[in-house]
């Protein structure tokens, strides 16, 4: 009886989550990785989102800097979100955190491991489904990273669709 209910709810949930109208997005950016020494850094990112919640996946590189011991860093993550449904004079502000692999390389040294992100962003509407998307993120960056916790600031045109 207790298995039934829990059943009950989680389908509810699930209802209520994807009752909305699904909406896919794709994200262009152009920012600064601060760590060790900053740089610019690039990438896209494409993803869902069903009413208030979403997933995105992710790409971002940053190129290496020898003369300042500033590796290479390439992100690969899978995250979710949580975002307003509806936007406040055409602002959507969201929370964001993921997982996935990195990998580092600095001259003939490289390594791949784990890493996890938290942020958040705004974007902004700008005419019809194109929207000024600006971002920050916190890495945490498992194994022998030469920066630990790499921070990121990046704004970029996103397409909804």
């Amino acid at each position: 009886m207790i298995r039934c209910k829990w059943r009950a709810a989680l389908g509810a949930a699930v209802y209520v989550l994807l009752a909305g109208e699904a909406r896919a997005d794709v994200t262009a950016f152009l920012g600064v990785n601060g760590s060790p020494e900053s740089r610019a850094v690039t990438g896209f990112s494409g993803g869902m989102t069903f009413v208030a919640f979403g997933f995105e996946g992710e790409y971002a590189s940053t190129r290496e800097s020898v003369d300042d011991v500033a590796p290479q860093l390439r992100t690969y993550m899978a995250n979710g979100f949580v975002q307003n449904p509806i936007p406040i004079s055409g602002l959507t502000f969201y929370g964001i955190a993921g997982a996935g692999l990195y990998r580092e390389t600095l001259g003939d040294d490289s390594q791949t491991s784990f890493a996890t992100n938290i942020g958040g962003g705004v974007k902004i509407d700008l005419a019809g489904p194109l929207q000024l998307r600006l971002d920050y993120r916190v890495f945490v960056l498992q194994g022998e990273a030469l920066a630990k916790k790499p921070q990121r600031l990046y704004a970029g045109v996103n397409l909804k669709f």
